[in-house]
């Protein structure tokens, strides 16, 4: 008997991601549309920053737990965890990036992404 594998919507998993970062209060979340770009590696960059390397890890952990959780998926791959300034979790349709707020702001993805649709998600207090 073969295991039948669901492929799950991208947008879907985009948004539980952005749910799994607001569980530790990350700040600053923006999603990247990319499916409308001529050859992205990727449908959608989800993007957050923490406050500390703490903060950084343990979004990086609320995320995988809670994709696990509610959509059964976890991450194709991971990169960066050891050293708190910049995540990646690859999830193959989207791709998460977590960063160091002052990490953040010297990489500028949105900036490389200009082109695609850009989601603001506010803060939670």
């Amino acid at each position: 008997m073969h295991k039948v594998i669901e492929k799950i919507d991208s947008r879907i998993l985009a948004e539980t991601i952005v749910e799994g970062m607001q569980e530790v209060k990350a700040k600053d979340i923006t999603i990247l549309d990319l499916r409308d770009i001529h050859n992205s590696v990727t449908d959608f960059f989800v993007i957050c920053s923490g406050e500390s390397t703490t903060q950084v890890e343990g979004a990086s952990n609320a995320i995988v737990r809670h994709t696990r959780k509610v959509l059964r998926d976890k991450p194709w791959h991971e990169e960066g965890k050891r050293n708190g300034e910049w995540v990646l979790l690859d999830y193959v349709n989207v791709v998460v990036h977590i960063f160091h707020k002052d990490v953040r702001s010297f990489y500028e993805i949105e900036d490389l992404w200009a082109d695609a649709k850009r989601t603001d998600i506010p803060n939670l207090d």
